[in-house]
């Protein structure tokens, strides 16, 4: 028997067009916008070797052993294990709660009231708002060193008023409850300003009718914080506590200037009696100091993990609270 030949069946034009891959009406979208993206592939670039490439790396270091100069000895989840049983880590732990929380409850609850104040139909508003944000661009080393001079033992001004009113003073920069003290007042200082301005713009946003009627109803000043200004700042709110939590929990420059590092007289840094030592200050002591940059990784990674949980934490707190 003859082959039966079978010719191929045409299809419309417009069944082609249909049948085109997606992929290659992506290309030539891409090839119709390339300038667009020739202008805007220097961030991606530069993200992607100082941003994204070190993030990765630090991950896979964390598994390796390495000293910066020899080969790196793949060690797996040691690192992590050993981790769990430091005992000075989980001392700068312990001592970076202790200073987020000193120092974060009272930097909201002041930027409130400060915003508040500067909310309310005061003379010369405008310095006010400049002069509280001039501590978040003031040299986070030079305001550690300023405070330092201040909180010194023997020639303080915080000691200085302290024997003037009678009471003792207080080795601040030696005792470990005074160092968090020092630390959480540095912290203080250059944020409550940026926390007012913030709360501010969410003050500005509320509708003055709301006051107006409250005030109508008879409620006092106490009232109408608490019971409209509050609800109505709780997204803001929440923006800046997640924002301290995060900031918080990276404490490093304040500790590492009022302190000092030297490792022959303090081998773990973080003051006498490690009381200033926080996390982000071990990482670097390890790294850096020690040159066990596996260890230092683990760590730094484990300090992402802690601040995630401590976010998703509050995120969860506010959340149920607004519903």
């Amino acid at each position: 028997m003859a082959a039966v030949r079978m010719t191929p069946v045409r299809r419309p034009p417009e069944e082609v067009d249909k049948a085109t891959p997606r992929r290659a009406a992506g290309r030539r979208r891409v090839l119709a916008h390339w300038p667009q993206y020739l202008a805007i592939s220097p961030f991606y670039v530069i993200f992607g070797v100082f941003g994204l490439f070190p993030v990765l790396f630090s991950l896979f270091l964390a598994f390796q052993r390495w000293d910066g100069l020899g080969e790196m000895q793949f060690v797996g989840l040691q690192q992590f294990r050993f981790l769990m049983e430091d005992g000075t880590f989980w001392l700068s732990m312990r001592n970076t709660f202790i200073i987020w929380f000193i120092s974060t409850v009272p930097m909201l609850f002041m930027a409130l009231v400060i915003a508040a104040m500067l909310n309310s139909t005061i003379r010369f508003t405008a310095f006010y708002r400049v002069a509280y944000f001039i501590p978040n661009v003031t040299s986070l080393v030079a305001m550690a060193i300023f405070f330092g001079a201040v909180f010194s033992k023997n020639f303080g001004l915080v000691n200085a008023v302290l024997r003037g009113i009678g009471l003792p003073t207080v080795s601040w920069l030696t005792e470990p409850l005074g160092m968090k003290i020092a630390v959480a007042t540095v912290i203080t200082w250059q944020w409550t300003g940026y926390n007012a301005i913030i709360y501010l713009a969410g003050l500005q946003t509320i509708p003055t009718e709301l006051y107006e009627a409250a005030k109508v109803d008879g409620a006092g000043p106490v009232q109408i914080f608490f019971r409209i200004t509050i609800p109505m700042l709780r997204p803001i709110i929440l923006f800046t506590v997640i924002v301290s939590t995060v900031g918080g929990m990276q404490t490093f420059t304040e500790p590492q200037v009022l302190f000092g590092t030297n490792t022959t007289l303090n081998p773990n840094t973080g003051g006498p009696g490690q009381g200033g030592l926080t996390m982000v200050l071990y990482f670097y002591h390890q790294a850096f100091d020690n040159r066990n940059f596996g260890y230092g990784a683990a760590i730094a990674w484990l300090v992402f993990l802690v601040i995630m949980l401590f976010v998703a934490i509050n995120w969860r707190i506010v959340a149920r609270r607004q519903k």
